[in-house]
């Protein structure tokens, strides 16, 4: 077939683009890369917000706060737990810890209530004093450990037991941090948060917790403080002068109360003690 020669258009000048040139180049003044950072990211989360509409009443919401504590989950109806420790009758058996270990079944080495030994230096020659202190979770009224939760794994019941969703819990430890009483521990196995839990399990049943039923002197009494009849309110309102708290300026409301405390206890304990640390009165 014969090729045949085709004129092309005479584009010269035209104003307007012809097929025959090639299409122009966008060309574009190059903007400089920045990095984001954390504040950048805030400030663009609270504008998202703001546009949204969901930042407008926003405030700060401190301890005591209704705003501060998220709302509580239903627990055993008209009830509100708290344990009471006798360290008068408390000999350091460790009882409690071996039981609570058996029941709640912890990674070896770690524990939901410890018993510590402590050293009192004495004035003078006296030989130095030595103190069993029973420890657990405060189940608190203000507890600090369930704001921080950014999954809320962490959370109270109304019957002021705080428990965590093992299957909603991240990990991240924050709780332990926020945690006054060093009341809580990232679990070696589960890779999530853990701690005493009153042994809600067993309450519900109509059973005393492992710790309280297994104390060989009777140092541990748990019980229903809504019920002015309670063991654990008649024994309060007869020592009502002697009973304590570790750290009430915390603002976190214990509910784990104390008859023999020493003062030196009441705000000098720092964590998880080793086994033995002396304390100078």
């Amino acid at each position: 077939m014969p090729l045949h020669e085709r004129e092309l258009p005479n584009c010269s000048g035209s104003n307007s683009v012809c097929a025959c040139s090639p299409p122009p180049i966008a060309r574009t003044t190059p903007k400089a890369v920045t990095t984001p950072t954390k504040r950048g990211f805030l400030q663009d989360l609270i504008a998202m917000a703001t546009s949204l509409g969901l930042a407008g009443s926003a405030r700060a919401a401190l301890p005591g706060d209704p705003a501060f504590q998220p709302p509580r989950r239903p627990g055993m109806e008209g009830k509100r737990f708290g344990m009471l420790v006798d360290m008068r009758k408390c000999i350091g058996c460790q009882a409690c810890t071996v039981s609570c270990s058996v029941e709640n079944q912890p990674p070896i080495g770690q524990f939901r209530t410890t018993v510590l030994q402590y050293e009192i230096d004495q004035a003078g020659d006296t030989a130095a004093a030595m103190v069993s202190l029973p420890r657990l979770c405060n189940h608190c009224d203000e507890p600090p450990c369930v704001p921080v939760c950014p999954v809320q794994a962490t959370f109270q019941r109304t019957d002021g037991i705080v428990l965590v969703d093992n299957e909603r819990c991240v990990g991240c430890g924050y709780c332990v941090q926020a945690c006054p009483y060093d009341a809580r521990f990232i679990n070696h196995e589960t890779q999530t948060a853990d701690k005493c839990t009153f042994c809600e399990h067993r309450l519900e049943a109509g059973l005393l917790p492992a710790c309280v039923e297994s104390c060989v002197g009777g140092a541990r009494v748990i019980g229903d403080l809504n019920d002015a009849h309670s063991e654990i309110n008649q024994r309060i309102k007869a020592h009502k002068d002697e009973i304590k708290v570790l750290k009430p300026g915390m603002k976190t409301q214990p509910h784990v109360f104390y008859i023999g405390l020493p003062d030196a206890f009441v705000n000098g304990v720092d964590g998880q003690a080793t086994v033995r640390l002396v304390v100078h009165s």
